[in-house]
């Protein structure tokens, strides 16, 4: 696994939701609670962005169907989504955020 800079906590902080593209993955970067959570930006039920969507505590809630994804665990709360969404591991070194990303 290695660790990428995907964003600076400073945008974070201002938008709370960043969808932040690699060349295989798009992470939803959200900022809850005080911490930094990083997961799959596409809902797991259709393809919605949920960078667009609002936290709602410790969730994201899908902006298409309504769907809540738990941001630490990316379980699906509600239908219609019923798949989790993959979770990474965040470092957060000064401004910089750093995601773990699978080699």
């Amino acid at each position: 696994m290695q660790f990428i800079h995907l964003a600076s906590l400073k945008d974070l902080q201002t938008r709370k939701l960043i969808c932040a593209k690699t060349d295989s993955y798009r992470i939803l970067l959200a900022l809850a609670e005080d911490k930094v959570y990083a997961v799959d930006d596409m809902c797991t039920h259709e393809d919605a962005s949920l960078s667009k969507g609002s936290l709602h505590g410790d969730c994201v809630k899908c902006p298409l169907h309504g769907s809540r994804f738990r941001l630490a665990s990316g379980e699906a709360l509600d239908d219609p989504a019923e798949e989790a969404l993959n979770t990474y591991p965040v470092k957060v070194e000064g401004d910089d955020i750093l995601v773990g990303i699978p080699e």
